[in-house]
């Protein structure tokens, strides 16, 4: 991919700002609010689960204002309104005020999401996709550098250690905004066919369709975060400091290859090859995962570190393919609806992921983690299909207002002459 001109540069910029803020931040969130607002754990969970299902109410709404209104606009006002609600966690004290707050910092998270995306497209000209893997690639630099700096907070272990990590995280969203506000221009709502209307992407059914299929592809990135550390604890002799080599890995192998994979993956079959691909490597590297309990000790960390970068790998195989689909599926007239839906989806999966990962796969051991790749392969496996499907349905002229794209040159083209 080309060197990011001005409006990628910042758009590059102020997401790592963010991010690392949110690094910053989500390591210590649980300790903070356990142990220094002193909230009882289960609270904390029913709390979080709360804001995160009220959060998914925001994704079309939010993307419907981006289309209308320009992405700009709301971006900066949803990271506007994320520095207010992090900064109000300093002030906490009981759990209805913490639900509350944690409410309104998801909904303008999801607002966020959805204008990111439109902005994501608008900035990335021809290519979307592309750009989308580079942005992701600096992305989870930032959660790591975040990862690392909260690190020195959890070991002062310090009421005023943990408030500095809150306020560094409201600052990185208000400098974030600040870069956005000067070097992204504002862009301008793109001119909607009379037929489009403000849940135009429920009636686009190969869309919803491979949203389901990523939203469900989404539990791979909880195997790796919350399943293999479990199981590596409860069911492995593996030395601890396994589960911090494998984080380590997985973030390594994401930052190393997102960018050049992802900039191979740009066109709707493309993203559907690629999905198959990701779930075929999924599918070797959670049997690997179980096998380290059966190994000794001095192999399984070894096994643990093999078995994440294959599933890594397929990580970036499976992302890449979801940019090339979200993006070049949507319109550009509703980037923003069809990327708010979009991340309902992934959201919605996140949500449900622990409960399935933890009750499914653990409950069942071995098998478990067989059919758990079994089914990240039939996942896989179905979005050539899909993606197949949701060309002809462009090509043949079905649903207009959601198959015509209007080009950066004023000219427009359809998904599947982009595609060829």
């Amino acid at each position: 991919m080309s060197a990011p001109n001005g409006p990628q540069r910042a758009l590059i910029v102020a997401s790592f700002v963010s991010r690392v803020g949110n690094g910053l931040f989500n390591t210590a969130a649980v300790l903070y609010f356990t142990l220094v607002v002193h909230l009882p754990a289960v609270q904390v969970g029913v709390g979080l689960t709360i804001a995160g299902l009220v959060g998914l109410l925001a994704g079309i709404p939010a993307g419907n204002l981006a289309d209308r209104y320009g992405p700009r606009t709301v971006w900066l006002t949803s990271l506007t309104m994320q520095a207010a609600t992090m900064a109000a966690f300093v002030f906490i004290h009981d759990w209805v005020t913490f639900t509350l707050i944690a409410t309104l910092d998801r909904l303008a998270a999801t607002a966020s999401g959805a204008a990111g995306g439109a902005l994501i497209a608008r900035a990335g000209g021809e290519r979307p996709a592309a750009f989308r893997a580079k942005l992701r690639t600096f992305v989870n630099l930032g959660v790591v550098l975040g990862t690392v700096g909260a690190a020195f907070a959890v070991s002062v272990d310090t009421r005023p250690a943990y408030t500095a990590l809150i306020l560094a995280n409201a600052a990185s969203f208000a400098c974030a905004g600040l870069i956005a506000l000067i070097g992204l221009p504002d862009y301008r709502p793109l001119p909607r066919p009379k037929e489009h209307h403000g849940w135009a992407v429920l009636a686009d059914r190969p869309f919803v369709s491979f949203t389901v299929l990523y939203g469900a592809m989404g539990l791979q990135y909880q195997t790796v975060s919350l399943l293999l550390p479990v199981w590596l604890s409860a069911h492995t002799d593996a030395p601890r400091w396994t589960v911090a080599a494998v984080y380590a890995v997985n973030s390594g192998v994401c930052v190393l290859l997102q960018s050049r994979i992802g900039s191979r993956v740009e066109t709707p079959r493309q993203g559907g090859r690629a999905f198959r691909l990701a779930g075929l490597l999924f599918l070797v590297s959670c049997p690997l995962m179980a096998l380290t309990a059966d190994v000794p000790a001095w192999i399984a960390p070894g096994l643990a570190v093999l078995a994440v970068c294959v599933h890594s790998l397929g990580e970036v195989w499976e992302s890449s393919g979801g940019y090339a689909l979200g993006f070049g599926l949507a319109p550009d007239h509703a980037q923003g609806q069809y990327q708010g839906f979009f991340g309902i989806g992934f959201d919605a999966g996140q949500a449900l992921a622990p409960v399935v990962l933890t009750t499914a796969v653990l409950g069942l051991g071995h098998a478990g983690w067989l059919l758990l790749g079994v089914f990240f392969a039939a996942l896989g496996a179905a979005g050539p299909p899909v993606a197949a499907w949701a060309e002809r349905t462009r090509r043949s002229g079905h649903d207009t207002a959601c198959a015509t794209q209007g080009g950066s040159d004023g000219t427009t083209r359809t998904a599947a002459q982009a595609d060829r």
